[in-house]
């Protein structure tokens, strides 16, 4: 442990560790150690204890002994968010909470097309379990192999589904929440119309566990695709990507379900540096789209609406080139791509991230003048841009120069960033669409927002936690 962090008391530790056994208390250095930091190494802690517990009594009863004690909690699920919220700090006093014992699947309903799910269920298993039962859970995101339900509420996930279903606070009806003194808010509802007040469940879900923790919670589902067709389709820029989304979504309405952007550096790394890919199309081309199209009623309507959009975008000269998956290998291929762009960047050197939203009327403009800020800020450096051009969703990553000093381009991280959010506020977007808050963009937030809402913000984290437990230094 790092000199400067300060450990928790033993015997606190051992009163923590007697709500959920010693076996689900670790105190191990290698044991914690994982718990410590996130996935792009960004943010690193340091922490005494990591407490498993396997209710929602165990929840209750570790956040009432922290509120009394005035322990710090930080929750944690898989582990997989971008900006750190899920992250102690270096202190050594802040206790992790992980929710991966909380794994039970409590109902499926196929008549009300709900399913209740504890906090810890994998993302992929309740993805699973709903494809058993002839239904579609729609939240798709590359880390779905290991992020569970509980996380992606808490930073409102949203991935390659939103443009059709929502992100994850569209897709939640209802939710369990131990709040900080450790009382429980049990609103685990089926209702799809209530007005009976504030909706509470709003405030918990993308509130990265500072507000309580999420324990467990009623989601949608849908009835599954009958047709389900995917298109690889080759482009010159993202003016004609756009015209193109516009006929598709007049075509296709709510069965357009996925429309992805990738410029053609990320598809080149993705093809240098991932396993088993192969070139989509004969051709390379400056821009792409990965295209999906959902029918109700069969594969063959699915089939004759895509190609009735990519006929269409040919004629009009939108589309230089495109390919439809001819079996579901070939489709998820296709997806399998898409998704291990991320991790294909990470052989090229150093990347500045931007998880960033604009109208998707703007998003050419977006780009032509992002680019040019790029190179303003970091000259030679790789423009990396791919995401859900469907929802308005980039991510804008940037890549060192070839043979750059690493460390010396990461010390741009900051320039960068106040360059590129400074052109999102002018287009009236986000600059934080689906990763969150978290450590990493909290005093963004503060410097950018009206002061009114980050007073209203304080007003509500002062009321559901006063003692300032629940994910100190996060979001707000």
């Amino acid at each position: 442990m790092d000199a400067a962090a300060s450990p928790l008391d033993e015997k606190l530790i051992a009163r923590f560790a007697a709500i959920v056994g010693a076996k689900h208390a670790l105190t191990a250095e290698a044991d914690i150690a994982p718990y410590l930091i996130e996935p792009r190494r960004l943010f690193e802690g340091q922490s005494s204890l990591v407490l498993r517990p396997g209710s929602t009594d165990e929840v209750s009863r570790i956040l009432k002994l922290a509120t009394e004690t005035l322990t710090p909690v930080v929750p944690q699920g898989g582990n997989t968010g971008h900006v750190g919220g899920q992250v102690p700090d270096a202190t050594g006093r802040e206790i992790i909470v992980s929710l991966a014992r909380l794994n039970r699947v409590r109902e499926v309903d196929t008549a009300s097309n709900t399913v209740t799910t504890e906090a810890g269920v994998i993302l992929q298993t309740l993805r699973n379990l709903a494809d058993d039962n002839d239904r579609l859970f729609p939240l798709s995101l590359a880390s779905q192999g290991s992020c569970q339900i509980g996380g992606n509420l808490s930073t409102n996930a949203g991935g390659t589904g939103v443009l059709a279903y929502g992100n994850a606070r569209e897709l939640c009806l209802g939710v369990e929440v131990v709040l900080a003194d450790g009382r429980v808010f049990d609103d685990l509802r089926k209702l799809k119309k209530d007005n009976t007040g504030y909706d509470l469940k709003d405030l918990f879900v993308g509130a990265e566990g500072t507000l309580g923790i999420i324990t467990a919670a009623v989601l949608k589902l849908f009835p599954k695709p009958k047709g389900r067709e995917v298109a690889w389709v080759g482009l010159d820029s993202p003016a004609a990507a756009l015209e193109l989304f516009q006929d598709a979504l007049d075509r296709a309405g709510s069965a357009l379900t996925a429309f992805e952007l990738v410029m053609d550096r990320p598809l080149e790394f993705t093809l240098k540096h991932a396993e088993r890919t192969r070139r989509p199309l004969g051709n390379a081309y400056p821009w792409y789209v990965l295209m999906e199209i959902s029918s109700g009623r069969s594969e063959a309507d699915a089939r004759a609406l895509i190609e009735e959009i990519l006929s269409g975008g040919i004629e009009r000269d939108r589309v230089r080139d495109a390919v439809i998956a001819e079996s579901i290998a070939q489709r998820d291929e296709f997806w399998a791509m898409r998704e291990s762009m991320p991790d294909a960047q990470k052989p090229e050197g150093a990347s500045i991230k931007h998880d960033i939203s604009v109208p998707v009327v703007s998003i050419p403009r977006f780009i032509e003048q992002g680019a040019k800020l790029v190179q303003q800020v970091a000259p030679g450096a790789r423009l990396v841009c791919f995401g859900h051009m469907g929802d308005g969703n980039l991510h804008f990553n940037v890549t060192q120069p070839e043979q750059a000093d690493p460390k010396a381009f990461m010390a741009l991280y900051r320039p960068m960033n106040d360059a590129i959010h400074a052109l999102v506020r002018e287009l009236g977007g986000s600059f934080s669409a689906e990763h969150g808050i978290g450590r990493l963009k909290r005093d963004e937030l503060v410097a950018t927002q009206p002061p009114v809402a980050t007073d209203l913000m304080r007003a509500v984290k002062q009321a559901f936690d006063p003692a300032g437990i629940m994910n100190p230094g996060k979001v707000i």
